[in-house]
């Protein structure tokens, strides 16, 4: 897809769409629907009253009002947060989505500052996404969206490289969407550690990637734990992105679950709950997905991408409820369920990380279902000690329009993990699950700041919401990205 800016005026630009956000209450008085009504000789404002369009979040009003070279006219309610990010991004999400099939569309920019310029054009790409790639004969969409224009009033330099960071982003976030989203035959860990090693080669950065022989010399004992039970090796998979010319750049890993299939292990799941298990490994393909954004954008930030990616299956030799392993840091560990497997791997994954003299570390799992009971499908937990990061990553979280929640690293929850034939269980009691499971990956990150970010919500979607479609959504590489950009923030203050 092509992205353009054009200096146009929305009345006489040729497009099959021109879309235009409407803040809540303002379907009256914003001057471009002003413009296109009186085009319309009024045609438009009588099809506003007669849909009840008001400008609210989530509304979209599609009409043909005459008076305008565009064949359509798409308006999108903004709700009362007209001009941030979020807005701008909801904009082009629902302008690419409602014209998979369109050639052109043309979208006029809450406003020309560049962030919500780089918002547009992310959105964009998140609108257009379609996953075709195990589509045959007619159901193979024949169109797609092939050139967006963003109508300014001044080509500067600023937008350009808003436009370019917009595709960057939208791009990532759309990559760790297909990686979601491939079924789990093709989708294995030594095709996830292919995947990372061939965008890691066309951006220039360095991949490493340990097998099965690899890991058991790292000791990774937990990560082959979980898959003893799979006839697929394991893959552990180290990406790092080192900015060119920067002295003393914040150092920073994003730490990724890559369980590419969760059968559960010997504690099987129930049949329903196997079905959407191809997602398991959304936290790797959000790692993924960081770390290439990073690249693209030449952020000032040393970037380091760990995923530890192994099926969960029940093999001859799964693992047992009963059995203790001894994880990379010494700590042993008495297995108690083998479907709370990915904090296994996350633990040998953060015992890695610690060593690299990091600034902090954050990880992305869609690690248990007790935080969707707290949070909802749309809303991930967030668990830290530190203040200040908790801040400045909910904070990027809001800027994006993704949903984080702090939720409490409850230090009398500790004793739920004590053992008495291992150093640790790896799960609590059923209550305050989440917690728990956060608790145990505390006991692996040494002294690094670090963050834990459960987004088994909003991983994968069943049905559209937000800035997303069904199925893998992506969440979290936005955030990341925007993360990353504050620490440079802070040091450029400095």
């Amino acid at each position: 897809m092509k992205v353009t800016l054009s200096t146009d005026p929305p009345l006489k630009v040729t497009t099959d769409l021109l879309a235009v956000g409407v803040a809540d209450g303002q379907q009256g008085r914003d001057p471009l629907v002003k413009a296109i009504d009186k085009a319309s000789q009024g045609s438009l404002k009588k099809q506003i009253r007669l849909e009840k369009f008001e400008g609210k979040d989530g509304q979209v009003l599609k009409a043909t009002p005459g008076g305008v070279k565009a064949k359509q006219v798409l308006l999108v309610g903004l709700g009362d947060q007209s001009s941030t990010v979020a807005a701008a991004r909801t904009l082009a999400v629902r302008a690419a989505s409602v014209s998979q099939s369109y050639g052109t569309i043309a979208i006029a920019p809450p406003s020309e500052a560049p962030d919500v310029v780089r918002g547009v054009v992310s959105g964009a790409f998140l609108g257009a996404y379609r996953f075709t790639r195990y589509l045959t004969g007619d159901r193979v969409p024949s169109k797609s969206l092939s050139t967006v224009k963003l109508l300014v009033d001044k080509r500067t330099p600023e937008l350009r490289e808003a436009v370019q960071a917009g595709v960057a982003l939208g791009e990532s976030v759309n990559h760790a969407r297909d990686l979601t989203n491939a079924p789990p035959n093709d989708m294995n860990p030594p095709a996830l550690a292919d995947f990372a090693k061939a965008q890691a080669k066309d951006l220039g950065i360095q991949c490493k990637v340990w097998d099965k022989k690899g890991v058991q010399k790292l000791g990774m004992n937990l990560l082959l734990a979980v898959n003893r039970g799979s006839a697929v090796e394991p893959r552990f998979i180290h990406m790092t992105y080192k900015p060119k010319g920067v002295k003393d750049a914040p150092k920073v890993a994003f730490v990724g679950k890559g369980i590419t299939f969760d059968a559960g292990g010997l504690c099987l799941k129930p049949p329903k709950s196997m079905l959407d298990m191809k997602c398991d490994m959304s936290g790797a393909a959000v790692t993924i997905g960081v770390v290439l954004a990073a690249a693209r954008l030449g952020l000032p930030v040393e970037v380091h991408g760990l995923v530890g990616s192994t099926e969960n299956m029940t093999g001859d030799e799964a693992y047992r409820p009963g059995d203790v392993f001894t994880s990379l840091d010494g700590k042993t560990v008495e297995i108690i369920n083998t479907d709370a497997e990915g904090r296994l791997v996350l633990a040998d994954a953060l015992a890695y990380g610690r060593e690299l003299g990091l600034d902090c570390m954050v990880d992305h799992a869609t690690l248990t279902g007790a935080c969707m009971v707290a949070l909802g499908p749309w809303t991930a937990g967030l668990f830290t000690d530190d203040e200040e990061l908790a801040e400045r990553y909910a904070t990027a979280g809001a800027v994006e329009g993704e949903s984080y929640w702090r939720l409490p690293l409850e230090k009398a929850l500790r004793e739920m993990l004590e053992s008495e034939v291992a150093d640790l269980k790896h799960t609590g009691e059923r209550h305050g699950g989440s917690i728990t499971a956060a608790l145990f990956l505390r006991e692996f990150v040494g002294d690094t700041p670090w963050i834990h970010l459960d987004i088994a919500g909003p991983a994968f979607q069943d049905r559209p919401h937000g800035y997303s479609g069904k199925g893998g959504t992506g969440f979290g590489v936005m955030t990341g990205v925007r993360f990353l950009e504050s620490l440079v923030a802070v040091d450029e203050e400095e």
